[in-house]
Parts: structure tokens; C-alpha cells; sequence
């Protein structure tokens, strides 16, 4: 087993769920809940991305 630096990495999967049940929601509320998914679903790829590339700036 892999020893860990003691650096834990951020997790991004639950942003990305997260940005995307917001996008529905606040799409829903204005009639477009799949224009809401897909925007809240590419800023949760870019906030995964960012923090992703943050922590691997960080090691």
C-alpha cells in the first residue's frame, strides 16, 4: 500500500454533483432545467479542474 505525503487532496466529485443539482434547480426556475444541468455541470468541471490543478501546484 502507498504511503500518503500527508497532503490530502481536495475531492471535486461532490462539487461537480453538487453545481449540477443546483443547476437544475435554478434552471427549473426558469423553465430550462436541462440548459441549468449542463452550465452547472460545466462549473463543476471547472472548479474540479482549478482545485485539482491547485493541489497538484501544491506537492
Amino acid at each position: 500500500m502507498e504511503q500518503q505525503s500527508g497532503n490530502a487532496s481536495r475531492a471535486g466529485g461532490a462539487i461537480i454533483a453538487f453545481s449540477i443539482l443546483a443547476g437544475a434547480i435554478t434552471g427549473n426556475h426558469f423553465g430550462q432545467p436541462s440548459i441549468g444541468m449542463v452550465t452547472g455541470t460545466a462549473i463543476g468541471v471547472a472548479i474540479s479542474l482549478a482545485l485539482y490543478l491547485y493541489d497538484r501546484t501544491r506537492r
